[in-house]
Protein backbone atom coordinates (compact mmCIF):
# COMPACT_ATOMS: atom_id res chain seq x y z
CA UNK A 1 0.00 0.00 0.00
CA UNK A 2 1.69 3.65 -0.98
CA UNK A 3 1.56 6.38 1.49
CA UNK A 4 0.46 9.79 0.62
CA UNK A 5 3.72 10.81 0.24
CA UNK A 6 4.21 7.87 -2.72
CA UNK A 7 1.37 8.10 -4.55
CA UNK A 8 -0.52 10.83 -6.49
CA UNK A 9 -1.18 12.75 -2.98
CA UNK A 10 2.41 13.85 -3.37
CA UNK A 11 1.52 15.96 -5.88
CA UNK A 12 -1.17 17.93 -4.27
CA UNK A 13 0.65 19.84 -1.30
CA UNK A 14 0.62 23.32 -0.51
CA UNK A 15 4.45 23.67 -1.60
CA UNK A 16 3.55 22.54 -4.88
CA UNK A 17 1.30 24.97 -6.94
CA UNK A 18 1.67 23.76 -10.11
CA UNK A 19 -1.08 20.97 -9.84
CA UNK A 20 -3.37 23.31 -7.98
CA UNK A 21 -2.99 26.33 -11.41
CA UNK A 22 -3.88 23.61 -13.85
CA UNK A 23 -7.09 23.74 -13.93
CA UNK A 24 -7.04 27.50 -14.25
CA UNK A 25 -4.15 27.00 -16.96
CA UNK A 26 -6.44 25.41 -19.14
CA UNK A 27 -8.98 27.74 -18.96
CA UNK A 28 -7.02 30.90 -20.03
CA UNK A 29 -5.41 28.37 -22.87
CA UNK A 30 -8.79 27.21 -24.29
CA UNK A 31 -10.45 30.61 -23.54
CA UNK A 32 -8.12 33.23 -23.91
CA UNK A 33 -4.44 32.26 -25.98
CA UNK A 34 -6.05 30.02 -28.28
CA UNK A 35 -8.88 32.34 -29.57
CA UNK A 36 -6.16 35.30 -29.34
CA UNK A 37 -3.96 33.17 -31.76
CA UNK A 38 -6.94 31.96 -33.79
CA UNK A 39 -7.85 35.55 -34.39
CA UNK A 40 -3.97 36.25 -35.39
CA UNK A 41 -4.40 33.95 -38.33
CA UNK A 42 -7.84 34.46 -39.34
CA UNK A 43 -6.73 38.12 -40.15
CA UNK A 44 -4.93 37.19 -42.55
CA UNK A 45 -7.79 35.22 -44.16
CA UNK A 46 -11.37 35.92 -45.36
CA UNK A 47 -14.14 33.74 -46.24
CA UNK A 48 -14.59 32.89 -49.91
CA UNK A 49 -18.77 32.42 -50.24
CA UNK A 50 -18.58 30.24 -53.28
CA UNK A 51 -16.09 28.10 -52.45
CA UNK A 52 -17.27 27.88 -48.74
CA UNK A 53 -13.77 27.94 -47.24
CA UNK A 54 -11.49 30.40 -45.80
CA UNK A 55 -8.59 31.64 -47.96
CA UNK A 56 -5.41 33.04 -47.46
CA UNK A 57 -5.39 37.21 -48.68
CA UNK A 58 -2.08 37.85 -46.85
CA UNK A 59 -1.98 41.41 -45.74
CA UNK A 60 -5.30 42.81 -47.91
CA UNK A 61 -7.44 42.80 -44.63
CA UNK A 62 -4.57 44.92 -42.73
CA UNK A 63 -4.02 47.30 -45.47
CA UNK A 64 -8.02 47.51 -46.75
CA UNK A 65 -8.24 48.78 -42.68
CA UNK A 66 -5.67 51.53 -42.90
CA UNK A 67 -7.87 53.05 -45.86
CA UNK A 68 -11.32 52.54 -44.52
CA UNK A 69 -12.90 55.77 -43.22
CA UNK A 70 -16.04 53.94 -41.92
CA UNK A 71 -13.57 52.25 -39.25
CA UNK A 72 -11.52 55.45 -38.54
CA UNK A 73 -14.48 57.23 -38.18
CA UNK A 74 -16.05 54.42 -35.65
CA UNK A 75 -12.73 55.24 -33.55
CA UNK A 76 -13.62 58.78 -32.98
CA UNK A 77 -17.48 58.03 -32.17
CA UNK A 78 -15.31 55.46 -29.31
CA UNK A 79 -13.59 57.53 -27.85
CA UNK A 80 -15.94 60.34 -27.74
CA UNK A 81 -18.01 57.95 -25.56
CA UNK A 82 -14.93 56.93 -24.05
CA UNK A 83 -13.81 60.29 -22.27
CA UNK A 84 -17.78 61.58 -21.80
CA UNK A 85 -18.91 58.38 -19.93
CA UNK A 86 -15.79 57.51 -17.92
CA UNK A 87 -15.45 61.48 -16.83
CA UNK A 88 -19.04 61.36 -16.16
CA UNK A 89 -18.83 58.03 -14.02
CA UNK A 90 -15.89 59.10 -12.15
CA UNK A 91 -17.40 62.58 -10.99
CA UNK A 92 -21.09 60.91 -10.47
CA UNK A 93 -19.23 58.22 -8.54
CA UNK A 94 -17.13 59.96 -6.53
CA UNK A 95 -20.27 62.43 -5.25
CA UNK A 96 -22.62 59.88 -4.02
CA UNK A 97 -20.08 57.86 -2.76
CA UNK A 98 -19.04 60.80 -0.53
CA UNK A 99 -23.01 61.36 -0.11
CA UNK A 100 -23.06 57.81 1.26
CA UNK A 101 -19.96 57.42 2.96
CA UNK A 102 -22.07 57.08 6.52
CA UNK A 103 -22.86 54.90 9.43
CA UNK A 104 -26.30 56.81 9.86
CA UNK A 105 -29.11 54.60 10.40
CA UNK A 106 -30.88 53.68 6.56
CA UNK A 107 -27.37 54.08 4.55
CA UNK A 108 -26.29 50.57 4.70
CA UNK A 109 -29.43 50.23 3.14
CA UNK A 110 -28.78 52.70 0.05
CA UNK A 111 -25.61 51.39 -0.59
CA UNK A 112 -27.07 47.97 -0.79
CA UNK A 113 -29.65 49.14 -3.44
CA UNK A 114 -26.70 50.37 -6.23
CA UNK A 115 -25.97 46.72 -6.55
CA UNK A 116 -29.62 46.15 -8.47
CA UNK A 117 -28.08 48.57 -11.60
CA UNK A 118 -25.71 46.09 -12.21
CA UNK A 119 -27.69 42.69 -12.13
CA UNK A 120 -29.97 44.10 -15.22
CA UNK A 121 -28.31 43.04 -18.57
CA UNK A 122 -27.21 45.90 -20.79
CA UNK A 123 -29.62 44.96 -23.59
CA UNK A 124 -32.27 45.22 -20.99
CA UNK A 125 -31.07 48.60 -19.96
CA UNK A 126 -30.96 49.77 -23.42
CA UNK A 127 -34.67 48.94 -24.22
CA UNK A 128 -35.92 49.91 -21.44
CA UNK A 129 -33.87 53.93 -22.32
CA UNK A 130 -35.41 53.34 -25.56
CA UNK A 131 -38.77 53.47 -24.50
CA UNK A 132 -38.16 56.28 -22.13
CA UNK A 133 -36.17 57.94 -25.02
CA UNK A 134 -39.43 57.57 -27.44
CA UNK A 135 -40.78 61.32 -28.66
CA UNK A 136 -43.99 59.90 -28.43
CA UNK A 137 -44.75 58.43 -25.36
CA UNK A 138 -40.96 58.49 -23.51
CA UNK A 139 -41.17 59.61 -19.86
CA UNK A 140 -37.31 61.22 -20.43
CA UNK A 141 -38.66 62.58 -23.28
CA UNK A 142 -41.72 63.98 -21.59
CA UNK A 143 -39.95 65.56 -19.06
CA UNK A 144 -36.93 67.48 -21.21
CA UNK A 145 -40.06 68.72 -23.37
CA UNK A 146 -41.94 69.73 -19.94
CA UNK A 147 -38.37 71.52 -18.98
CA UNK A 148 -37.80 73.49 -22.46
CA UNK A 149 -34.68 71.82 -22.84
CA UNK A 150 -36.17 69.66 -26.07
CA UNK A 151 -38.07 70.83 -28.84
CA UNK A 152 -41.52 68.96 -29.44
CA UNK A 153 -40.15 68.10 -33.23
CA UNK A 154 -36.33 66.95 -31.72
CA UNK A 155 -36.82 62.80 -31.41
CA UNK A 156 -33.26 62.45 -29.10
CA UNK A 157 -32.25 58.94 -30.92
CA UNK A 158 -33.51 60.28 -34.43
CA UNK A 159 -31.20 63.21 -34.17
CA UNK A 160 -27.81 62.45 -34.91
CA UNK A 161 -26.56 65.69 -32.62
CA UNK A 162 -28.35 64.04 -29.48
CA UNK A 163 -28.07 60.28 -30.10
CA UNK A 164 -24.77 59.44 -28.87
CA UNK A 165 -25.97 61.34 -25.81
CA UNK A 166 -29.03 59.08 -25.64
CA UNK A 167 -26.91 56.38 -25.38
CA UNK A 168 -24.73 57.72 -22.73
CA UNK A 169 -27.55 58.21 -20.50
CA UNK A 170 -28.21 54.51 -20.42
CA UNK A 171 -24.15 53.38 -19.84
CA UNK A 172 -23.77 56.48 -17.33
CA UNK A 173 -27.27 54.88 -15.44
CA UNK A 174 -25.92 51.60 -15.09
CA UNK A 175 -22.76 51.78 -14.51
CA UNK A 176 -22.08 54.79 -12.25
CA UNK A 177 -23.19 52.79 -8.91
CA UNK A 178 -20.08 50.44 -10.27
CA UNK A 179 -17.68 53.79 -9.46
CA UNK A 180 -19.50 54.52 -6.28
CA UNK A 181 -19.07 51.27 -4.71
CA UNK A 182 -14.94 51.18 -5.80
CA UNK A 183 -14.75 54.71 -4.48
CA UNK A 184 -17.08 53.74 -1.22
CA UNK A 185 -14.90 50.90 -0.68
CA UNK A 186 -11.78 53.02 -0.72
CA UNK A 187 -13.15 55.67 1.46
CA UNK A 188 -14.09 53.63 4.12
CA UNK A 189 -10.79 52.20 4.32
CA UNK A 190 -9.34 55.50 4.86
CA UNK A 191 -7.26 56.41 7.76
CA UNK A 192 -9.27 58.73 10.05
CA UNK A 193 -6.31 60.55 11.83
CA UNK A 194 -4.95 63.03 9.12
CA UNK A 195 -8.76 64.02 8.73
CA UNK A 196 -8.83 64.33 12.74
CA UNK A 197 -6.06 66.68 12.81
CA UNK A 198 -6.90 68.40 9.78
CA UNK A 199 -10.31 69.01 11.56
CA UNK A 200 -8.40 70.42 14.73
CA UNK A 201 -6.30 72.81 12.61
CA UNK A 202 -9.71 74.13 11.61
CA UNK A 203 -9.58 72.53 7.09
CA UNK A 204 -12.84 72.86 5.29
CA UNK A 205 -14.75 70.20 4.18
CA UNK A 206 -13.44 71.04 0.97
CA UNK A 207 -9.68 71.19 1.72
CA UNK A 208 -9.62 67.80 3.15
CA UNK A 209 -11.43 66.53 0.15
CA UNK A 210 -8.74 67.74 -1.99
CA UNK A 211 -5.54 67.61 0.06
CA UNK A 212 -6.20 64.30 1.97
CA UNK A 213 -9.58 62.20 0.35
CA UNK A 214 -8.01 62.77 -3.39
CA UNK A 215 -4.36 61.75 -2.63
CA UNK A 216 -5.21 59.10 -0.71
CA UNK A 217 -7.76 58.09 -2.55
CA UNK A 218 -5.26 58.06 -5.83
CA UNK A 219 -4.84 54.48 -6.42
CA UNK A 220 -8.53 53.38 -5.92
CA UNK A 221 -9.53 55.55 -8.42
CA UNK A 222 -6.92 54.84 -10.93
CA UNK A 223 -7.66 51.33 -11.20
CA UNK A 224 -11.13 51.93 -11.11
CA UNK A 225 -10.94 54.49 -14.11
CA UNK A 226 -8.96 51.01 -15.22
CA UNK A 227 -11.34 48.67 -15.29
CA UNK A 228 -14.36 50.83 -16.30
CA UNK A 229 -12.37 52.20 -19.23
CA UNK A 230 -11.33 49.07 -21.07
CA UNK A 231 -15.01 47.85 -20.53
CA UNK A 232 -16.16 51.31 -22.18
CA UNK A 233 -13.60 50.89 -25.34
CA UNK A 234 -15.30 47.44 -26.07
CA UNK A 235 -19.18 48.95 -25.72
CA UNK A 236 -21.69 47.14 -28.13
CA UNK A 237 -25.21 46.41 -26.11
CA UNK A 238 -26.71 50.05 -25.75
CA UNK A 239 -25.31 51.37 -29.64
CA UNK A 240 -26.78 47.77 -30.75
CA UNK A 241 -30.33 47.97 -29.58
CA UNK A 242 -31.47 51.57 -29.17
CA UNK A 243 -29.73 53.03 -32.39
CA UNK A 244 -27.60 49.95 -34.65
CA UNK A 245 -25.07 52.38 -35.31
CA UNK A 246 -27.90 55.29 -36.40
CA UNK A 247 -28.81 57.85 -37.19
CA UNK A 248 -26.90 57.65 -39.87
CA UNK A 249 -23.24 56.67 -38.34
CA UNK A 250 -23.51 59.36 -35.29
CA UNK A 251 -23.18 55.79 -32.98
CA UNK A 252 -21.40 53.70 -35.00
CA UNK A 253 -18.88 52.61 -32.25
CA UNK A 254 -15.71 49.87 -32.77
CA UNK A 255 -16.89 46.88 -31.44
CA UNK A 256 -20.81 47.71 -33.72
CA UNK A 257 -18.56 47.86 -36.74
CA UNK A 258 -16.74 44.57 -36.04
CA UNK A 259 -19.73 42.90 -35.20
CA UNK A 260 -21.89 44.38 -38.73
CA UNK A 261 -18.34 43.70 -40.73
CA UNK A 262 -18.18 39.68 -39.40
CA UNK A 263 -21.89 38.68 -38.88
CA UNK A 264 -24.14 41.08 -41.36
CA UNK A 265 -21.32 40.74 -44.37
CA UNK A 266 -19.57 37.60 -43.80
CA UNK A 267 -16.07 39.30 -43.47
CA UNK A 268 -14.34 36.94 -40.59
CA UNK A 269 -10.74 38.05 -41.28
CA UNK A 270 -11.74 41.65 -41.77
CA UNK A 271 -13.67 41.80 -38.46
CA UNK A 272 -11.02 39.59 -36.58
CA UNK A 273 -8.28 42.54 -37.81
CA UNK A 274 -10.63 45.22 -36.48
CA UNK A 275 -10.90 43.33 -33.20
CA UNK A 276 -7.20 43.05 -33.33
CA UNK A 277 -6.20 46.60 -34.28
CA UNK A 278 -9.43 47.58 -30.80
CA UNK A 279 -7.26 45.43 -28.96
CA UNK A 280 -3.94 46.87 -29.50
CA UNK A 281 -5.29 50.65 -29.05
CA UNK A 282 -7.07 48.94 -25.62
CA UNK A 283 -3.01 47.73 -24.68
CA UNK A 284 -1.26 50.85 -25.58
CA UNK A 285 -3.88 53.13 -23.72
CA UNK A 286 -4.08 50.48 -20.73
CA UNK A 287 -0.17 50.31 -20.45
CA UNK A 288 0.00 54.18 -21.09
CA UNK A 289 -2.63 54.99 -17.68
CA UNK A 290 -0.77 52.90 -16.28
CA UNK A 291 2.73 54.22 -16.26
CA UNK A 292 1.31 57.75 -15.76
CA UNK A 293 -0.83 57.04 -12.91
CA UNK A 294 1.68 54.94 -11.41
CA UNK A 295 -0.49 52.08 -10.81
CA UNK A 296 1.21 49.08 -8.85
CA UNK A 297 -0.56 45.73 -8.78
Amino acid sequence: MMTPTQGPGRWLTWDRPLPWLLPLTVVLLLFTVYPLFYNIWLSFHEYAPLKRQLVWVGGKNWSTLLEDTRFWQSIGVTMVYFFVVLALEVVLGMLIALLLDSDEPGFGFLRGTLTLTLVVPPAVVGMMFLLMEDPEFGVLSYALKSLGILDSSTPILSTPSLALTGVMLADVWQWTPFMVLIFLAGLRSLPAEPFEAAMLDGASAFQMFRRLTLPLMAKVIAVAILIRGIDLFRMFDYVYVMTSGGPGTATYTVSLYAWQQTFSFIKWGYGATISLVTLIIILIMANLFIRLAKVRW
